[in-house]
């Protein structure tokens, strides 16, 4: 930015950094008077956002038949009817079930309560040596677990009750979907177009990088996932005969997206669930969540997501409670692959930077 001058140069750059540390500071403060602005924007703009994931997971299936000499339109409706018709047989087949058992949940929810309750009176009995002050922070401790849950299983209730929402969602992504896959080259020149012609092939890389990147690891991590919710599912339904065994797979499957963390997340209501009935069953899930990662870690995503995204484990766990602290759960499902748009942004921009001030200097010279 200012060229032979170090001092004023890290100048800027800490003014952009205090700026943006600024602006986020003031983001999260004044969040509940956004809150409405951005749940409008949400449920306006989320149809096209999951059309657009969607499409963008399909198209390179699209691509593979086209080149085995498939015509374009007909690889389109191939890959639409076989996913979609898969999807709709899915919901149809999974959807009631869950829901019912969301229900069943929440209406046995106050016969854990009491369960726990006891549990608590006797930990109580067992820690009496302890001060009267630890015992209060205990009660107020399990008061917001027990508020959080109620609140939890009631807007999980509410949501997958939501027939309206459903019915657009269901009825508009199917039809977004079609024409973003039909139109895909079309829409890429069309967004290419806004781009500055001298920036094209920079921005064209870039945007080359982050799909390798990106498209490798939302692909592996969808598969991984899907193996983790059926096995979970066959082994807490037929193996253990656990209660709410559809919805903890599902759980399990859509925590395993959040690196790290996402395991443990996952496993903490099937344990719950488990520690009702008896303390065997807590150990044998327990075992069995283990034996899952195990094969998932080990096995399945060094094969399928691989190094896609090569980011230290320290910044992608700064990264997960950073988005955590933000946007919850859903703050940490994205935090990682935003991470790695931001990093292929950073890369491409400096390699840019770099080349401009070779060519700065010769031109100089």
């Amino acid at each position: 930015m200012f060229k032979g001058n170090k001092s004023l140069n890290f100048l800027y750059w800490l003014l952009i950094g205090i700026s943006l540390f600024l602006f986020l500071y003031l983001m999260i403060k004044l969040f509940p008077f956004y809150h409405t602005v951005f749940l409008f924007l949400w449920h306006l703009f989320a149809p096209f956002l999951i059309a657009c994931l969607i499409a963008y997971l399909l198209y390179p299936i699209v691509n593979q038949l086209h080149y085995y000499n498939i015509p374009k339109g007909i690889a389109v409706l191939l890959i639409y009817i076989l996913f979609f018709g898969g999807t709709a047989y899915l919901i149809y087949r999974v959807y009631p079930m869950i829901v019912y058992q969301v229900r069943e949940l929440n209406d046995q929810f106050p016969q854990f309560i009491k369960m726990y309750e006891q549990l608590v009176y006797q930990m109580y009995e067992y820690t009496s040596f302890l001060p009267e002050t630890v015992h209060d922070k205990f009660d107020q401790l399990f008061a917001r677990i027990e508020s959080s849950l109620d609140q939890l299983l009631s807007r999980l209730v509410n949501g997958f009750t939501k027939v309206f929402d459903l019915v657009i969602l269901l009825t508009v992504i199917p039809v977004l979907v079609f024409y973003f896959l039909k139109d895909y080259n079309k829409m890429k020149a069309f967004f290419k177009g806004f781009i500055p012609k001298k920036y094209r092939s920079t921005s064209s890389k870039m945007v080359h990088a982050i799909d390798e990147t990106l498209g490798n690891y939302i692909r592996g991590q969808l598969i991984v996932c899907l193996f983790v919710s059926l096995t979970t599912f066959i082994i807490f339904k037929f193996l253990l005969g656990l209660d709410f065994a559809l919805l903890l797979a599902v759980l399990m499957g859509i925590t395993n997206l959040i690196p790290y963390f996402g395991p443990i997340i996952g496993a903490i209501p099937a344990v719950a669930i488990a520690f009702t009935i008896s303390g065997k069953l807590v150990i044998f899930v327990i075992l069995s969540v283990f034996a899952i990662q195990l094969i998932e870690s080990n096995l399945l995503s060094p094969f399928i997501v691989g190094k896609s995204i090569n980011i230290h484990p320290a910044a992608i766990i700064f990264a997960l409670l950073l988005g955590g602290q933000l946007f919850g759960v859903i703050g940490m499902v994205i935090a990682v692959p935003l991470m790695t748009i931001v990093k292929v942004i950073v890369k491409h921009v400096i390699e840019w930077r770099k080349v401009n001030m070779k060519l700065n200097t010769s031109h100089e010279e």
